[in-house]
């Protein structure tokens, strides 16, 4: 209850709560609202928004319905995002807490090796990995997760380094524990909020980064999505730009909220913050 409570005190955090339990109620409500199969031909192509009653948003310029695209998008969207999140976190973890808390030559290496994923920019690391194996949305997915895992390594690792020394690793020494309990019962506990909050960041980099190959027609084109339905609105941006602009805001709107919300977890599990 008490982080309930400094949670609600952030009225941003709670806009972006708001945000993102719009775009998580669009994904659950999708295949009620909108049965049909989404990418399937609804209209003729082009009407503006709410110049049909049955199309809220509007067809894109092969006539589908945007409004569906919309709400099964967000499935896409936020599973793509949790997923990514969640294999980059992991990776994160593992090498992070193995180089923080052994130090010396297994951190050097580890850390050359994060260096030489951060070499080139994700975006571009993960343009090459579509090429060579296919833009299937569950590679897609898998790759975004790839590319992604190098910030959080460097912050697990951070945090290893300074609760290693500390007094309770000390005394699971002592007590005979094994490394592999102290890395991950004992020392990573106290080391998860940041990580935690850090998430949020990924996985809305994980949206962003999907929609632009998406846009590129790098994406899986059979799958309905945010990003698809910009790189069809691109080629009448200039007479029917509602086509792209309406995904383009529906994007702005989950990214700033899963950003709002990162920002209303780390007030909340800042151990400064409390006692306010």
């Amino acid at each position: 209850m008490a982080f309930l409570r400094r949670y609600a005190r952030n009225p941003a955090a709670v806009i972006g709560l708001l945000l993102v339990l719009a775009v998580i109620g669009m994904a659950l409500s999708a295949s009620w609202i909108f049965p049909r199969d989404p990418l399937s031909l609804a209209g003729r192509p082009l009407q503006w928004p709410m110049d049909n009653p049955r199309f809220w948003l509007g067809t894109d310029n092969t006539g589908r319905d945007i409004a569906a695209q919309i709400f099964h998008g967000a499935r896409t969207s936020l599973l793509i995002g949790f997923v990514a999140t969640v294999i980059a976190i992991l990776i994160g973890i593992v090498v992070g807490a193995i180089s923080g808390f052994y130090g010396g030559w297994v951190d050097d290496l580890l850390m050359r090796v994060t260096e030489a994923f951060q070499t080139l920019p994700n975006f571009l690391l993960l343009l090459v990995l579509v090429a060579v194996f296919g833009s299937n949305i569950s590679f897609v997915t898998v790759a975004i997760g790839i590319v992604s895992w190098p910030p959080s390594a460097r912050l697990t690792r951070a945090e290893f380094l300074t609760l290693r020394h500390r007094e309770f690793v000390q005394a699971c020494r002592v007590l005979g524990m094994r490394d592999a309990q102290i890395i991950f019962r004992e020392i990573l506990p106290n080391a998860l909020p940041p990580i935690i909050v850090y998430a949020s960041v990924i996985m809305a980099v994980a949206i962003l980064l999907e929609s632009a190959l998406a846009f590129l027609s790098l994406s899986d084109p059979n799958i309905p999505s945010w990003g698809n339905l910009i790189g069809a609105g691109k080629g009448v941006l200039r007479v029917h730009w509602y086509v792209s602009a309406i995904p383009g805001l529906v994007i702005l709107l989950t990214v700033l909220g899963v950003s709002l919300v990162g920002q209303g977890l780390n007030d909340a599990l800042n151990p400064r913050l409390k006692g306010r």
